[in-house]
């Protein structure tokens, strides 16, 4: 299981390793992350973590652009720069380039009635600290 904290929220998600096996491959490599979340500009409800232009060398791999809530995509770079995607609430996930797509790698369980608090501290107070460990 993925294990997310962000400030006193903590979440659970499952990999999609049947569905996305080198996209969690390639998310496993950055454990520990430690990071900032942002609200997203251009996706909706939906905060991201930017990865500037860390290669990650995927292509798409159970890809979509219109995720549930806690479905987290990898974005692997290309027309927008490489970021994670952390729905909380109804999203189309784009930038300033137009639509995107990203890999569905990990789907949070446990927590999942937080989301909606996790966006509104994102959306209200600013970046929060976040991070992602492996159980």
């Amino acid at each position: 299981m993925l294990e997310i904290t962000a400030g006193s929220m903590r979440f659970t998600a499952r990999w999609e390793i049947d569905k996305a096996p080198k996209t969690c491959a390639a998310v496993r490599r950055l454990l520990p992350l430690r990071a900032k979340l942002v609200q997203a500009r251009w996706s909706g409800e939906s905060a991201w973590i930017p990865l500037g232009e860390l290669q990650t060398g995927l292509d798409y791999e159970n890809h979509t652009s219109y995720p549930g809530a806690g479905q987290l995509l990898l974005y692997p770079g290309g027309i927008s720069e490489t970021e994670i995607l952390f729905p909380y609430g109804w999203t189309a996930f784009a930038s300033k380039a137009g639509q995107l797509a990203g890999n569905h790698f990990a789907t949070i369980e446990g927590g999942k009635d937080q989301l909606s608090e996790l966006g509104r501290r994102v959306l209200y107070e600013g970046a929060q600290e976040i991070v992602f460990t492996e159980d």
